[in-house]
């Protein structure tokens, strides 16, 4: 198993990971809004994805959000998406992905690293805090919807 930075070349092997990604919360699937979702964050640089790649096939990625924090003054990286196919599951691949974007996130020397998932999300939910995510229980996490976009 390698890891590398995934780019446009390689969105068409990515885009059935990220439907199935969407599809886990619940979310229908999309392949057109997917590649071009995908397509402007790449080619913008606008995050950076990883893909965990196994005999040449990709399996598993994890995309990075570059964002800032006032408080630390210093950017951090929001990870928004961390998926494994479900046939690659067992393996390490998500504790890889996630010490690869830990790693690059020292290289860049950015304060850290902040992800959210669902509380029943009981994989994520064991595996962030053994890979040294803190639970924040200090703060609230909200979120306004904008229901007309």
């Amino acid at each position: 198993m390698y890891i590398r930075v995934i780019d446009l070349h390689d969105l068409d092997s990515l885009l059935p990971l990220f439907d199935a990604y969407r599809q886990f919360y619940r979310k229908e699937s999309d392949l057109i809004g997917a590649k071009e979702f995908l397509h402007n964050r790449v080619e913008n640089n606008e995050a950076i994805v990883f893909g965990a790649f196994v005999d040449d096939f990709l399996v598993g990625f994890t995309l990075l959000y570059p964002l800032f924090s006032s408080v630390r003054m210093k950017p951090i990286f929001l990870l928004n998406d961390l998926f494994v196919h479900p046939d690659a599951r067992n393996k390490a691949i998500g504790k890889n992905l996630l010490r690869h974007a830990q790693e690059y996130a020292k290289s860049k020397n950015y304060a850290g690293v902040l992800l959210e998932t669902e509380k029943t999300n009981d994989i994520g939910n064991h595996l962030y805090p053994a890979m040294g995510f803190q639970l924040e229980s200090e703060t609230n996490f909200y979120f306004w919807e904008n229901i007309s976009s």
